[in-house]
């Protein structure tokens, strides 16, 4: 299907916005009237614009408070459409939105709204305009897509159509069953928008928190498939108020914008992307450094050794168990310090899983690498992370362990099993499409948003997982970061002992976080311990937690440059510690900034 955008949802001028769509692939645009407005450039010049993009304009929007209204008033607003159609003439779109009233004047009569939309109509044929008439969910009398349509059905009218948009029918809670029953010649026009749901005033939560299908808690697929049943053959469009996207850059926008409403065709049938390739485990985590010191000392402290070395490159291989990290000294780690660059994910089909990458529109990276290193696929995540597709014990595919000259090294003997989860914090306005990301090119499980207290403010949190937990990302992001050491991102380690673990990492020189002693107070309070249990775990700096399925013990390293590391004893527990993020947070803070 053909895929639209609405220029109020990216950011920038009206021309960066164009080309912003344009770039991300899609097919045309809906004009929003005060992007018009505040541009320098001509109607006319904006349709030449359109056309050299090979965008249509496929809807100008808003032409509001037009119906209910005494005779004087709705005289007053058919002059305000006939210049606002001449416009539309010169700007090349043939279709108009009309919402539905919030004017104060006007009067609750179903009948004088039909008879008003009729004479527009009969203004806008004229002028080889079709006028699609929409129900805002804070409508003065019409509030439902239903009541709107009725009206349009009371008014029969060639040129009089009608607007759904899923964001004022689902935050209504509205039942879209009954859009089967609207003809879909008469469904002039489809906008799409997701929301988190939130309890709070409808017009509020519509202007500044829509967002991409696929990236809230409403149904947009249900409610698509129903339109498309109506035999509706017009654009999937999509009108977000976002206050984050508009202040985000319109590119990376855009492309998030256009990925979701190829997952929603995807989803409910339209298209047949390359299928979803789930990975399968962590094949490796690499951190990059300007100094190879510090990370090696934690590495070493924490039981891992040093196995192998690129035979190309300055990367070391270091592993424990099933766990292994790279760590590269090469000139990208000399610019922001150390930091986690990369992933790993173990692939039953690289080749797959790549493709499915690149047709929902994740940037394949180039990849500098000799003649004789394996040819891995790669994909950028939205925060720059680097995907890595990898077949580590598949000997019929290229294996990135090739690359790597064996070590004389001694088995680890930290306790180590594998990596349990993978922390990454993203940029603040990425956070929506990174979990799109992740869910959809991936095909990980997105589980549930949860806000984390910060002393400097919240932090949301979203994990993202496989069906066996072998892969865990926990994704997440701070409303306004005070230290780059306190939100650095951070892999968690497996073991089955977190006290023995803990205690040799200590005794090889590792240095703990500190956990406040009123932290350890409290727990006494919410559980009961053996003897003894409690005390070791406030020497050791372990926090605790129980859920339904089990009990979590983990423990943090101090932080290295950009990266700090966890052990994780984790005894059918299925969460990731979010009760303690805040200590550890707050401790975080007290070790980096007094």
């Amino acid at each position: 299907m053909r895929t639209s955008i609405a220029t109020v949802s990216l950011s920038g001028s009206l021309t960066e916005k164009l080309t912003a769509a344009s770039r991300a692939g899609f097919d045309g645009v809906e004009i929003f009237e005060n992007d018009l407005l505040a541009s320098p450039r001509t109607p006319e010049e904006i349709r030449t614009r359109c056309a050299d993009l090979g965008l249509s304009i496929d809807l100008y929007q808003p032409m509001r408070d037009i119906e209910a209204v005494p005779e004087e008033q709705f005289a007053s607003h058919l002059r305000r459409a006939r210049h606002k159609f001449e416009l539309m003439g010169r700007l090349g779109a043939d279709t108009v939105l009309v919402c539905s009233s919030v004017h104060p004047l006007a009067v609750d009569d179903d009948a004088l709204a039909a008879e008003q939309l009729g004479r527009l109509a009969d203004l806008a044929e004229e002028f080889g305009i079709k006028v699609a008439y929409e129900a805002l969910a804070w409508g003065r009398h019409v509030s439902t897509y239903d009541h709107a349509w009725e009206i349009v059905k009371a008014a029969d009218h060639p040129a009089l159509g009608t607007c759904l948009d899923s964001f004022h029918i689902l935050s209504r809670g509205s039942d879209p069953k009954g859009i089967e029953d609207i003809p879909g010649e008469k469904i002039f026009f489809l906008q799409l928008a997701d929301a988190p749901l939130l309890a709070m005033d409808v017009l509020q939560w519509s202007r500044h928190y829509r967002c991409f299908p696929g990236q809230g808690g409403f149904d947009v697929p249900d409610l698509v498939r129903r339109v498309l049943h109506t035999g509706y053959d017009g654009p999937l469009s999509l009108e977000v108020f976002n206050d984050v996207y508009r202040q985000a850059d319109a590119g990376p926008t855009a492309v998030d914008a256009h990925r979701s409403l190829l997952v929603l065709q995807e989803t409910v049938g339209v298209t047949a992307p390359p299928a979803a390739v789930v990975p399968t485990g962590v094949a490796f985590a690499e951190l990059v450094t300007p100094d190879a010191e510090p990370v090696s000392a934690v590495l070493g402290a924490l039981g891992f050794a040093r196995t192998a070395r690129h035979r190309s490159k300055p990367v070391d291989l270091w592993q424990q168990g099933e766990a292994r990290l790279l760590v590269n000294t090469g000139p990208a780690g000399r610019r922001d310090g150390t930091g986690l660059a990369a992933i790993g994910l173990e692939s039953p089909d690289p080749a797959g899983a790549s493709r499915r990458a690149e047709a929902l529109l994740a940037p394949v990276l180039p990849r500098r690498r000799a003649v004789e290193d394996a040819p891995l696929d790669a994909v950028a995540a939205p925060d720059g992370t680097e995907l890595f597709f990898c077949a580590t014990d598949r000997v019929e595919l290229p294996n990135w362990r090739a690359d790597f000259e064996n070590l004389p090294h001694e088995t680890g003997t930290g306790g180590v099993r594998r990596i349990d989860h993978l922390a990454l914090v993203q940029p603040w306005h990425q956070f929506d499409e990174a979990t799109l990301f992740h869910r959809s090119v991936l095909g990980l499980h997105a589980q549930e948003s949860v806000d984390v207290a910060d002393p400097y403010g919240l932090m949301r949190s979203r994990a993202v997982t496989n069906t066996d937990g072998s892969v865990r990302i926990a994704l997440s992001v701070g409303a306004a970061p005070t230290d780059d050491t306190v939100h650095a991102q951070h892999l968690a380690f497996a073991t089955d002992d977190v006290v023995t673990a803990a205690r040799r990492f200590r005794d090889a020189g590792g240095r703990l976080l500190p956990i406040p002693a009123n932290y350890y107070d409290d727990l006494a309070a919410r559980f009961e311990f053996a003897d003894g249990e409690l005390e070791t775990y406030r020497e050791l700096g372990i926090l605790y937690d129980r859920d339904a399925h089990g009990t979590f013990r983990h423990c943090y390293t101090r932080t290295v440059g950009r990266v700090f590391f966890e052990l994780v004893q984790r005894d059918g527990y299925r969460g990731y510690g979010a009760q303690n993020a805040p200590v550890r947070l707050a401790a975080q803070h007290g070790v980096t900034g007094g």
